[in-house]
């Protein structure tokens, strides 16, 4: 039976129809055992398409291998970062120390001196308070630069006891008179021979007396610091001219009288 061909224009089979229908004859061939000649082209074909497989592959290597290059250096870069980083962050907490330990001596020195400052402060308060004690408890001449002119127990009619209870110290009239150490007035006026005179009972217990004065300036009860002026030199009362009568006693009266040169040397006085 004959085959005819429809009529009208026909187009010659694609490359993909071609290669599909030479494909599918080399399967036959090949089921068959049929390879002989007609297998060569099917298998240059083959040998065609690997080689087209494997180039693309070796893209694809060379395209992973530049990507593994990029990544190993972006973790390069972003680790030297790090550490960088870490560097500047450990150079900061150090500076920062350094700052705190400067500070923390700064703070220290200066505490340090504040104390020193304070602990000399205190000894020139210490010291200021001994020298006014000293001042105050030190012993005076009751005439300033005076001497003795009549000494203690000297005899002579001009005493009613037939001695000198006191001792007499050059004075000039209007001479100030001082307390020769601390002490509070218990007598303040006129004491008959002894004309106005001042008995102070001293910081020890003891007791002095200063005669003949032309003006008293203090009054009884008051206390008094050693060196104070407490009158005026004179020669009132039993006196033959101006001078300073000075007594010490062991009580306030008449009578008691002791060595008043003695007394005050043993007060440190140079008399």
């Amino acid at each position: 039976m004959a085959f005819t061909r429809a009529t009208g224009k026909h187009r010659a089979p694609s490359r993909l129809t071609r290669r599909s229908a030479h494909v599918a004859g080399v399967t036959a061939l090949a089921t068959t055992g049929v390879l002989g000649t007609l297998a060569s082209p099917a298998t240059a074909a083959d040998s065609g398409a690997a080689r087209t497989v494997e180039t693309g592959l070796t893209q694809a290597i060379t395209l992973d291998a530049t990507l593994a290059e990029q990544l190993d250096a972006q973790a390069r870069a972003q680790h030297q970062q790090a550490a960088a980083a870490a560097r500047a962050k450990a150079e900061a907490a150090a500076e920062a120390k350094a700052k705190a330990e400067k500070a923390r001596a700064k703070a220290e020195a200066e505490r340090k001196a504040e104390a020193r400052a304070k602990e000399i402060r205190e000894e020139k308060a210490r010291a200021a308070r001994a020298a006014e004690r000293a001042r105050l408890n030190a012993f005076h001449l009751p005439v300033a630069g005076s001497y003795v002119t009549t000494g203690y127990k000297s005899g002579g009619a001009l005493w009613s006891s037939g001695s000198h209870s006191g001792v007499d110290f050059r004075a000039a009239s209007g001479s100030s008179v001082v307390a020769v150490g601390a002490g509070t007035v218990v007598e303040a006026g006129w004491g008959g021979a002894y004309g106005n005179n001042v008995v102070l009972r001293m910081a020890d217990g003891t007791y002095t007396q200063y005669g003949h004065l032309s003006s008293i300036t203090v009054s009884v009860g008051q206390s008094v610091t050693s060196g104070q002026r407490i009158g005026l030199s004179g020669s009132t009362g039993n006196s033959t001219g101006p001078h300073l009568h000075f007594e010490a006693r062991t009580t306030p009266e008449y009578g008691s009288d002791m060595d008043p040169v003695a007394y005050l040397r043993s007060h440190g006085v140079n008399v």
